[in-house]
């Protein structure tokens, strides 16, 4: 069955707002309207998420990638990825970031798998003193 990856428009608002607890549902909204949220769908229904951010106003952060559930393991993430890599060189980008809290291995395995490289850590930048490693991927 086909993954469908797309810019979120204004009619997924409402998911992206119980999806996403992280930002306030008016950042969603902003974020829609610059084009910087993505949703995968499977079967007609949302399998996934990407919020991006702007390092510097200039590179491309991935600050957010989620699938449901139900659904992961099944190339969603992949997908969402691949748009993005594909819509950034279109725009001339050559690299894209990424980061997760020094805490949790899938998601930083998840990113080496990927083709990302660690990059660098910050220390104690999240709640609990936590620290966030980073990553970088070459689009080129």
């Amino acid at each position: 069955m086909s993954i469908l990856v797309r810019y979120a428009t204004d009619k997924d608002i409402d998911w992206c707002n119980s999806f996403d607890n992280h930002v306030s549902r008016e950042v969603i909204e902003n974020k829609i309207r610059l084009s910087h949220i993505i949703i995968a769908e499977k079967e007609s229904e949302r399998a996934g998420y990407v919020r991006l951010e702007y390092m510097y106003s200039q590179i491309p952060f991935l600050a957010l990638i989620r699938v449901v559930e139900e659904f992961r393991r099944k190339g969603i993430g992949r997908k969402l990825l691949e748009f993005i890599e594909e819509q950034h060189v279109k725009k001339g980008h050559s690299i894209l970031m990424s980061s997760s809290t020094i805490n949790e291995a899938e998601p930083q395995a998840w990113h080496r798998y990927m083709g990302f490289e660690e990059c660098g850590i910050i220390a104690g930048m999240n709640e609990g003193g936590v620290g966030e490693v980073f990553f970088r991927k070459s689009l080129s």
